[in-house]
């Protein structure tokens, strides 16, 4: 199900645009139980949300409709075995598990094949291949693209490759 309209917010400084829901305060400040700062899961810039009396005004002035969230960007689990995509960022609050991920070679920009999705998520980044958690898979953002390079096998068995 997706979010109304109105629940997306376009960063400000990066351009990446997100639902409202994504953007908790910070673990561990003191006022983020009043904070209503808004943290861009791609780029990390926190700023304070529009007023709504100005949105009112956008929304009532504009003449054409408002452009659709990007659907080039998806969530590990909507992907399909097979498919080919490319890292774009990963929104998980933990910067331990960030930084776990980036180990591995699961950094934005790095290019990715989805292997299995059951009992759970195997992906291929380069020459690695790992098992991630349901939890973890949900907090990887891709884009899907093309596959560059695959290998077809011949009659005789042999590989030769080709480029798409």
């Amino acid at each position: 199900m997706t979010a109304p309209r109105d629940d997306y917010i376009r960063c400000p400084l990066c351009g990446f645009e997100f639902a409202r829901a994504d953007t908790p305060c910070a673990r561990g400040c003191p006022l983020s139980k009043s904070c209503n700062l808004i943290s861009c899961p791609n780029c990390c810039y926190e700023f304070p949300p529009e007023p709504p009396v100005v949105s009112w005004w956008k929304r009532l002035l504009s003449r054409h409709e408002p452009p659709k969230p990007p659907r080039d960007l998806f969530s590990l689990p909507e992907l399909e075995e097979g498919e080919h995509a490319e890292l774009v960022s990963l929104n998980s609050e933990k910067v331990s598990r960030r930084n776990t991920l980036a180990i591995y070679g699961l950094v934005p920009g790095s290019r990715l094949v989805l292997l299995q999705k059951r009992p759970s998520f195997i992906v291929r980044v380069g020459e690695t291949e790992l098992a991630l958690e349901t939890d973890i898979a949900r907090e990887i953002v891709v884009r899907r693209t093309r596959c560059a390079h695959a290998v077809d096998l011949t009659a005789s068995g042999e590989a030769t490759s080709k480029t798409t």
